[in-house]
């Protein structure tokens, strides 16, 4: 019998797919009327993601379904999709996507409204939009998949929209970086196709809660297919040292592309590994761990001293994400419960803080008409309003205690010092060091933009207008409230990372 419950799971997809195509449809002299109606589509869809949480009476809060609490989610739908294959058209949500699946709904939402009023290239905003939405499928569908098959057709969705947004209403030399952004993409994606199939033709199941804790896995097996995940989720992440597509893809995509990006769709990656990595292959996790935990130490360092000497403003922030998603594999290579909650806040703190820093970053650049740091000098002078909220931002994401960025970097440290012996003990030393550096970046970056006499770049900027602050103002608050109250994000995310540690060696 279908419950209300599962009705508001499929149409979390269902939703933003019906709006891209009536966006897509509509005739192009209603360019901003279709805009407007992707924000009905994306603001229906938020408040669908944020039901979840409150499947109906029956379920109550943060509750599962029939079964042992721990390894089922609190609503799932599951249909025989492809019977001669064994496939399942199998969807759920559970306390560790849940988190990931309202950011994304939130932040497509403030990306549609932001495009009402601001269009990169002064049009076609109507097809950006329709492209905003089909990112939101397959980022949400990737999320919510329960079948490996099926996860990887999501994760594959948002290839080609992110592709077109980059090369449609990026910069100068977008289309270099949205070449590149595919070339990398794609090889991640063979990758993650050959580890589906190794562990779907291995265990004659692509069910992801089944396999949950290698069952009927082999060590071999586990360890070939962990191997394949963890290169394929390191592209997406990404993880140094394969990131070099992100600071291209950043710079010349246009703001509303370096959200989505940065918010959501690298989370795909970190996420994956979690879900699917350490959850499907645990051997094979155990196995990699301390390689795992010095690449994450390595692209903490890498990253900062990078931003340090980072001269491009995006380019900075890029970067920046370089070093943050480092603290979260530390996170995810310490194996231990600390560890992954550590990994999943760190997660959605990186997508609300740096999804704010990119609305920020393009709407200085947007007036400057350009992202040299030299050349924006002086910004508190003229608009102290947007200088303050890039030195809130700033802080948040250097790891202030109190607001978000804190959590995920402080705890990645202690899970590192709590799984103990010389090798992790020094990777906790580096990546405390990495923070100080992380700190001393962030305030270079306010010297050098906020401070000073203002140049003649930023002489007559205008202030922070109404789409601007509708379009902030709740990543702001988020930042604070996620620093003051942890438990948002991690309050229903114990029972399914102790299942996943659980089967660990």
């Amino acid at each position: 019998m279908t419950t209300l419950a599962q009705v508001l799971l499929v149409s979390v997809l269902a939703v933003p797919a019906l709006g891209a195509l009536v966006v897509a449809l509509l005739p192009a002299r209603h360019d901003r009327g279709a805009r407007i109606v992707a924000t009905v589509f994306a603001a229906v869809t938020f408040v669908l993601t944020v039901l979840l949480v409150v499947p109906d009476a029956e379920y109550g809060w943060f509750t599962y379904t029939d079964g042992p609490p721990a390894l089922l989610p609190w609503i799932d739908v599951s249909a025989s999709w492809v019977p001669a294959l064994g496939l399942d058209f199998h969807l759920g949500v559970d306390g560790i996507s849940y988190p990931l699946v309202v950011l994304t709904g939130l932040l497509t939402l403030l990306c549609c409204a932001y495009t009402v009023s601001k269009v990169p290239g002064g049009g076609r905003g109507r097809t950006l939009a329709a492209l905003l939405l089909v990112l939101e499928v397959g980022i949400l569908g990737t999320f919510l998949a329960l079948d490996l098959v099926l996860f990887f057709i999501f994760f594959e969705v948002v290839l080609l929209p992110m592709y077109a947004v980059i090369a449609g209403w990026g910069g100068p030399d977008r289309r270099r970086a949205a070449r590149k952004f595919v070339l990398y993409t794609l090889f991640g994606s063979l990758l993650l196709l050959l580890g589906v199939f190794t562990v779907v033709v291995a265990a004659g199941t692509g069910d992801l809660m089944a396999l949950t804790g290698g069952t009927g896995l082999s060590r071999t097996v586990q360890y070939v297919a962990f191997a394949l995940f963890a290169v394929a989720f390191a592209v997406k992440a990404p993880l140094w040292p394969l990131h070099t597509w992100l600071p291209d893809a950043h710079t010349e995509a246009p703001t509303v592309g370096s959200v989505i990006l940065a918010g959501v769709l690298l989370k795909m990656g970190t996420y994956g590994l979690i879900r699917v990595g350490v959850g499907v292959a645990p051997l094979g996790a155990a196995w990699a761990a301390p390689v795992l935990g010095i690449l994450a130490v390595a692209a903490i360092l890498v990253g900062s001293l990078v931003c340090l000497r980072q001269t491009e403003l995006k380019r900075l922030i890029a970067y920046s994400s370089v070093g943050h998603m480092g603290f979260v594999l530390l996170g995810i290579a310490t194996l231990t419960v600390t560890g992954l909650q550590a990994a999943l806040i760190g997660n959605v703190a990186h997508g609300v803080i740096t999804g704010l820093l990119f609305f920020l970053a393009g709407a200085i650049k947007d007036r400057a008409h350009t992202g040299a740091l030299a050349d924006l000098g002086g910004l508190r002078e003229t608009a102290p309003r947007l200088a303050g909220l890039l030195a809130f931002a700033s802080i948040a994401s250097l790891g202030l205690p109190g607001l978000a960025g804190f959590w995920g970097e402080a705890f990645a440290v202690v899970a590192a010092t709590e799984r103990g012996g010389p090798l992790w003990i020094t990777l906790a030393v580096l990546a405390a060091i990495g923070g100080a550096l992380t700190a001393a970046y962030f305030l270079r970056l306010l010297r050098r933009v906020t401070h000073g006499p203002a140049s003649p770049a930023v002489a007559g900027f205008a202030g922070v207008d109404r789409p601007e602050w509708l379009a902030w103002s709740p990543l702001v608050l988020l930042a604070l409230a996620i620093g003051l109250v942890p438990a948002l994000v991690l309050a229903a995310t114990a029972d399914p990372v102790a299942a996943l540690t659980g089967a660990l060696p």
